[in-house]
């Protein structure tokens, strides 16, 4: 098959489920008007929703979990390390409250552990998920040249490739009912950079573009990818942060130590407590974004009540984007992502 025969194809393919899609938007228009009211209001209806997450043991991951299963969704809520303090206390909330959250074990380091835990959570949505929230990482901080292969594979193995294990295990599932959405937590280190932040940046701005292609090739899937870009929150990072970095300072050869004079004295002392942001606000940033119907949800959502530097680049960086392949056989997918 010739080049030009394959993207004719494409196109075709393309343009046919641009038909289904408004065919089956006219078809459910009152259903459609509901959901977008509810994702409007501060309390968006997920019943019947499906939702697993990462990460549940603290912070974000912790919060969402009753978050979306107050709203009516069943919240298969992921942590590792089974059994475990947060674990139990997780079940004992869902149990006093009757919330339909499941505790499993899954460690995005390993792919084990990734292929038990969602074929578990399978079993426990009868089959079906229709949220994955990709919610697992760590920083360890302090100058690049300071970070050793062991913090490094460890920051990138978590970051990267623990989202790219979750995603690579819950796709068939939602390719093969043509629906679901998948979140990325990143940062608004996945678009900045600060300096001394170790291999952080490096792990989130990887994340980021990983998951925009996704979002790009799951459109034909009707899957929605979007990208959270939170700022500042305190939450458990902070202590889990410092714990991982002075590990790596203590272990550090003092001739690179002592090349950054301005940087390594902080290593491993930074402290998030004395931030004032809602760490609510990315559980009720996702919830929103979940209720809003498929094809209208945002590739990124930049969540801090006043410091949101990134949203220029969001804004630019979409604008290459479509000046780049807007006009190939791609362009349909990348305006049904980006506009």
């Amino acid at each position: 098959m010739s080049e030009d025969t394959g993207m004719k194809k494409q196109q075709d393919a393309l343009n046919r489920r641009q038909l289904l899609a408004g065919a089956a938007t006219l078809a459910a228009a009152a259903p459609v008007a509901a959901t977008s009211a509810a994702a409007a209001s501060d309390t968006p209806d997920l019943t019947g929703k499906t939702v697993l997450i990462t990460g549940c043991s603290s912070g974000f991951g912790r919060l969402g979990a009753e978050h979306y299963a107050r709203l009516g969704a069943k919240v298969i809520a992921t942590m590792r390390n089974l059994p475990r303090p947060e674990a139990a206390a997780l079940r004992e909330l869902a149990a006093s409250k009757s919330l339909p959250i499941h505790v499993v074990e899954i460690d995005v380091l390993s792919d084990e552990q990734v292929a038990t835990g969602v074929a578990e959570a399978l079993r426990l949505a009868d089959g079906r998920i229709d949220v994955l929230v990709n919610n697992a990482g760590i920083g360890i901080t302090g100058p690049v040249e300071v970070q050793d292969m062991e913090a490094t594979k460890l920051a990138f193995d978590t970051n990267v490739f623990g989202c790219h294990r979750m995603v690579r295990a819950v796709l068939p599932a939602m390719r093969a009912q043509n629906k679901g959405q998948i979140f990325s937590i990143s940062s608004q280190l996945g678009r900045l950079i600060v300096p001394g932040a170790g291999h952080y940046s490096a792990t989130k701005f990887a994340l980021e573009a990983m998951s925009e292609q996704m979002a790009y090739e799951l459109v034909p899937r009707g899957i929605d990818v979007t990208i959270i870009q939170p700022g500042g929150y305190p939450t458990e990072i902070w202590v889990n942060r410092n714990r991982y970095t002075s590990d790596l300072k203590n272990r550090s050869e003092e001739e690179r130590l002592s090349g950054y004079p301005e940087l390594v004295p902080a290593m491993g002392t930074e402290d998030g407590t004395g931030r004032n942001t809602d760490p609510m606000d990315v559980p009720r940033a996702i919830a929103e974004i979940i209720a809003m119907p498929p094809g209208q949800r945002p590739l990124r959502r930049a969540v801090h009540p006043t410091f949101r530097p990134q949203e220029d680049i969001n804004r630019v960086s979409a604008d290459s984007q479509l000046a780049f392949l807007g006009e190939t056989p791609y362009g349909p997918w990348l305006r049904d992502v980006l506009e």
